[in-house]
């Protein structure tokens, strides 16, 4: 009981931040003032548009076949969207290739200090290295590198195709490892959570204002989950957590992004069980009270996003290419949805395909707005 009480006051700061969040989407979905409304006439039809757009439900669709290679060539027809396992009618499909998509797709590699052990990371550059300088440095696509620690966040200025200028700079940064140490015990999780979910939440920003689809490789074990079968929380946590949950749901479809979670732990982590837990959280949290840290994990979001998550090899490269290889075909989908009767209103995301042995990933849900 006494570290229940522990963990209340560690995440007080977790709600704090919630809170924020919420008062951004606040801001963002206000109405406009009385000023405003004289300079900007609101006709049926603008109303009409803003509305429109406010339900159309954009979707980014993968699908592979046995193999797990992207397929290309399917056709509009092939393919149904459930929303709560009703069929959708389609309002737009775009059948796309990363290397000819307009805008282009975007490859962001983040590698995160702040939850990785030294040595990890220092075998996580030397396969960083060497995947952005095969095939003599020209990358298939626009990549930005991004290198997440506790002292700050480096995001190369543009993305780039040249794998030996990128590597180059990776090797010339001072970027600093992680000083909040696992000795810190469930204090420095609690500021290492922080960390984490303050730099997903300004990457989705970041990312936002950029056109196009793009695929975060977020390499990292992940941050703690702060979660285990004693461990209770609070309505007021709940909420939060659920706050976050629909928030970087719908963020992250909304901002094109689909996050992978990548771990080059394979064979050499003693610890198993931890390698997979977090696939006890993958359910939809349709409200608060079903609400849980462990639904906020990396792999958790990463899965929701409709991304992958790799954990099973020592292979950094050859996990780093399969994830890029995504963007070889893919699926830009959209429906209109209807208003929901509350905040925050729980929706199940599925499509199928009319192909046997043909899989899909995609957005698992969304949240929608009354």
């Amino acid at each position: 009981m006494g570290l229940f009480r522990v963990r209340v006051v560690l995440f007080a700061g977790l709600v704090f931040i919630s809170h924020l969040l919420t008062l951004q989407l606040a801001s963002a979905q206000a109405p406009v003032d009385s000023n405003e409304k004289k300079l900007i006439p609101r006709t049926p039809e603008i109303a009409e548009n803003a509305l429109q757009a406010q339900r159309r439900i954009g979707l980014d669709v993968v699908a592979t076949d046995s193999a797990g290679k992207p397929i290309s060539g399917l056709q509009q027809q092939d393919f149904t969207i459930l929303d709560n396992n009703q069929p959708q009618k389609m309002t737009s499909f775009d059948a796309l290739q990363g290397a000819t998509a307009d805008p282009p797709v975007e490859v962001v590699l983040l590698i995160d200090l702040v939850n990785a052990t030294f040595s990890r990371v220092a075998y996580e550059r030397q396969e960083i290295d060497k995947f952005l300088r095969q095939n003599n440095g020209q990358l298939p696509y626009l990549m930005t590198l991004v290198v997440f620690s506790d002292t700050g966040t480096e995001v190369q200025p543009e993305p780039s195709r040249d794998g030996n200028k990128m590597a180059d700079q990776l090797a010339s940064s001072n970027s600093s490892l992680r000083i909040i140490g696992r000795s810190a015990g469930v204090y420095g999780a609690e500021e290492r959570l922080q960390l984490s979910f303050s730099t997903l939440d300004k990457m989705i920003s970041y990312e936002g204002t950029k056109a196009g689809r793009k695929m975060v490789l977020w390499i990292s074990p992940g941050w703690p989950l702060l979660s285990g079968p004693n461990v209770e929380f609070s309505q007021k946590q709940q909420q939060a957590f659920f706050d976050w949950i629909a928030g970087f749901s719908n963020s992250l479809r909304t901002s094109r992004i689909t996050l992978y979670a990548v771990d080059p732990v394979g064979a050499g982590d003693s610890n198993m069980l931890r390698t997979f837990y977090y696939q006890g959280f993958l359910k939809g949290v349709k409200k608060p009270s079903q609400a849980g840290s462990g639904n906020l994990a990396l792999q958790v979001l990463a899965t929701q996003s409709g991304g992958r998550v790799l954990n099973s090899s020592n292979d950094l490269m050859g996990e780093l290419n399969s994830c890029v290889a995504d963007a070889s075909a893919y699926y830009l989908m959209s429906f209109d949805s209807v208003p929901a009767d509350h905040a925050n209103e729980y929706h199940a995301l599925t499509v199928k395909v009319d192909k046997p042995g043909v899989k899909v990933r995609t957005n698992a849900a969304y949240y929608g707005q009354p």
